[in-house]
């Protein structure tokens, strides 16, 4: 299972405020200008089944509904109010719905928290008296929300057609974008949209557990500039997406993870990988480019998921056969290897001159016969190799550019595709250059519950997701024995002694603590005086030598003219114990130089990163990477949640770029991913179980055909409060 835990209540309060029985517009106004027009307007066109209560001071009725002076005078029993009015007035305006018994308010007004210090006042009064009477906010600062199947349509938004895909947006103008892009397409439609607006009390997980629990959500789907409790966010995404799939688009980076770090983990936490990469971690399928953000939950929603990344690829033209193998090389998906009898099958109903290796080149086989297509599919989708089948091409079009009489063919073929959609449990993914004008064919393919795409690259991510989320829910049913997670007195002890001398842990230190969970760390000696050199250099012979500083007041070595390598016998041992203790010096007068650390040579490997810091958002964080000083430049690094799965830490690993290396080049023998991955864990639980660990790097961890050598460790330690 996944190894952070959260669990779905049995029912989200904001059930009773998204679909309410009753709802007061609060502003509510006859002007065609005003917001409180458009609301109304949109409830009474999308023919709202609750009760309208128009609130307006100055009005008798609005738009041929009874309207009330306040919220005290309505009779009836709203659970939702929409207020329309200035900032200022919201504070006292929430207090008179709490008083009604109202259970939620929708506020549209900007003039808050994102307004300075005046704003962030007026925000905290306003959540004062929301809390002091039990009304949940909505907002402020929201485009407003829409439940099309309640037809509750606060947006006045026109021809948006009720579907299953739940949004919630940070911005109004991509709900506007996505709405008019479902109305091109003609197939797509909404449940719920939700402006979180400032989140001042409802933030991004609870609009995600309701869409996880609302009847009418297939897919949940998010535009998300920033979260407040990325750590709550990550819990309830996995409980989501092992029920529906979740799409998020995250534009930026986490602003409040950017901060002056002492450790390389630190200067690169907060980036917009780590984001994304903590998002996949949980079953999340996060989307590149705001284009993909409808096609992906379409193509998720209908077929939501594979079993696998391997895809089968049909298609009438060798040119775009090659274009969708590229694209689908680029996401991480590869293409099939298919059997000998798939292939002999193929052979049996194709021209000589076609292609039956995967991609599968019809070659004109099918220009007199267009449902060929459609026999191809089945053959390819039969066989044990594929995961997905994808057609490329000019299906639907062939009687549009060839002869009318090929479109009884074409439908054919699509009556075909539809029955194999429902006799295999294999994605069938379809493009072809013909989608914009939608053809009979397939116009009956998507009425079919079979996504079509204008974009090969577009349906290449939709193939990506399905393959993604097939895997993740796949590995979410591996139960793992979790190792009881504990500090051991010494750790303790180590943690206890640097707290109160307010330090961090010096190196050998740090070393001890790893060592004390089980993590293999290198023979080490510290020297005080250069007198007790002449004992150390006698126990290590004539190895060659590491020297480094120890020192509270310098963090990073080599800095500070603090490191010597290749040191062989006494005299080079003293040597150059002079020679930092002297540049520690130059570099820092004020430092306390406690000795030097020496310790054998470390032999050649490839060098990797292990890091955590904990972040303020989504809390401790784990990254793995390449190795040495060229981490924050290469930024090839992965980012996971604490705690890890085995899952976790092994997809760490193979999602480095340059991940070849560890396979070995040039010769070199490929290293022990298994101790990699076991290393990671370790250092999971060391963050767990260690709650003043603010920051861990080891850096560089050389990595063996055989094991790994950590050979250096450092651990930053939480300032008490």
């Amino acid at each position: 299972m996944n190894p952070i835990e959260g669990h779905l209540p049995v029912r989200s309060p904001l059930h009773d405020i998204l679909a309410p029985s009753g709802i007061a517009v609060v502003g509510a106004s006859a002007d065609p200008t005003k917001r409180g027009y458009k609301a109304m307007v949109g409830l009474i066109k999308d023919g709202y089944r609750g009760e309208i209560y128009p609130v307006n001071l100055k009005a008798d009725m609005i738009l041929g509904v009874k309207a009330w002076p306040s919220i005290a005078a309505i009779p009836g029993n709203p659970q939702l109010a929409l207020i329309c009015t200035p900032a200022a007035s919201v504070p006292e305006l929430i207090t008179e719905c709490g008083r009604r018994g109202i259970k939620g308010a929708v506020i549209l007004a900007s003039g808050f928290g994102e307004m300075g210090e005046a704003g962030a006042s007026l925000e905290q009064e306003m959540m004062a008296k929301a809390r002091a009477h039990g009304v949940r906010i909505i907002g402020p600062n929201t485009s407003g929300i829409f439940n099309l199947h309640h037809r509750v349509n606060l947006l006045a938004l026109d021809h948006v057609k009720p579907g299953d895909i739940g949004i919630v947006s940070q911005s109004g103008n991509m709900l506007l974008s996505l709405a008019l892009e479902a109305q091109h397409n003609g197939q797509v439609g909404f449940s719920t949209y939700i402006g979180p607006g400032n989140q001042s009390d409802i933030g991004f997980n609870d609009y995600l557990r309701y869409l996880g629990e609302d009847e009418h959500t297939r897919v949940a789907t998010l535009y998300v500039e920033g979260f407040r409790d990325g750590r709550k966010f990550l819990q309830v995404a996995r409980d989501v997406t092992a029920m529906k799939p979740v799409v998020v688009y995250k534009s930026g980076s986490t602003e409040q993870g950017q901060k002056a770090a002492s450790s390389h983990t630190g200067a690169l936490a907060g980036s917009y990988q780590m984001t994304v990469d903590l998002l996949r971690q949980s079953g999340v399928s996060v989307v590149q480019y705001s284009d993909e953000i409808l096609p992906v939950a379409e193509g998720l929603g209908l077929l939501q998921k594979a079993h696998g990344k391997r895809v089968a690829v049909i298609a009438d033209g060798g040119g775009q056969a090659t274009i969708a193998s590229d694209r689908l090389a680029e996401a991480g998906l590869t293409l099939a290897e298919l059997s000998d009898d798939t292939r002999a099958k193929l052979r049996e109903i194709l021209l000589p001159q076609a292609a039956t290796a995967n991609p599968v080149d019809v070659a004109g086989s099918s220009d007199a016969n267009p449902s060929l297509l459609a026999t191809c599919m089945e053959t390819v989708a039969a066989d044990d190799n594929v995961d997905s089948v994808f057609l490329v091409g000019m299906f639907g079009g062939y009687s549009l550019r060839f002869a009318e009489s090929l479109l009884g063919d074409e439908m054919r073929g699509a009556e075909a595709m539809v029955e194999l959609s429902h006799k295999t449990t294999k994605p069938l993914v379809v493009y072809s250059l013909y989608a914009p004008v939608k053809p009979p064919a397939l116009r009956r393919l998507h009425e079919a519950g079979l996504p079509i795409y204008a974009s090969i690259e577009h349906a290449v991510r939709v193939l990506a997701a399905l393959g993604e989320r097939g895997e993740y829910l796949a590995q979410c049913d591996v139960v793992e024995a979790k190792e009881p997670v504990q500090a051991t007195e010494k750790g303790r002890m180590l943690l206890l002694q640097a707290q109160t001398q307010g330090r961090n842990l010096l190196e050998f230190e740090a070393k001890a603590l790893l060592a004390e969970h089980g993590v293999r760390v290198p023979d080490e000696r510290v020297a005080r005086r250069v007198e007790e050199l002449a004992d150390i250099a006698r126990e290590f012979g004539q190895q060659p030598l590491a020297m480094k500083v120890v020192s509270k007041d310098i963090l990073h070595k080599s800095d500070a003219g603090g490191v010597k390598l290749n040191l062989v016998g006494e005299a080079a041992l003293k040597a150059g114990f002079e020679q930092i203790v002297a540049s520690a010096h130059d570099y820092d007068p004020q430092a306390e130089i406690e000795g030097v650390l020496v310790t054998p040579m470390a032999e050649k490997g490839v060098e990797v990163i292990i890091g955590m810091m904990r972040d303020p958002i989504f809390g401790p964080v784990l990254m793995f990477g390449l190795g040495g000083v060229f981490v924050e430049i290469l930024e090839d690094v992965a980012f996971r949640a604490v705690p890890l799965s085995r899952f976790d830490a092994a997809s760490m690993v193979e999602q480095i770029k340059a991940k070849k290396v560890f396979e070995g080049v040039r010769g070199a023998s490929a290293i022990d991913k298994e101790a990699l991955v076991a290393l990671l864990l370790s250092v999971s639980r060391i963050v767990e179980a260690y709650p003043h660990i603010a920051e861990l790097d080891l850096n560089p961890v050389i990595a063996y055909p055989d094991g790994y050598a950590v050979v250096d460790a450092r651990i930053i330690v939480e300032e008490p409060l």
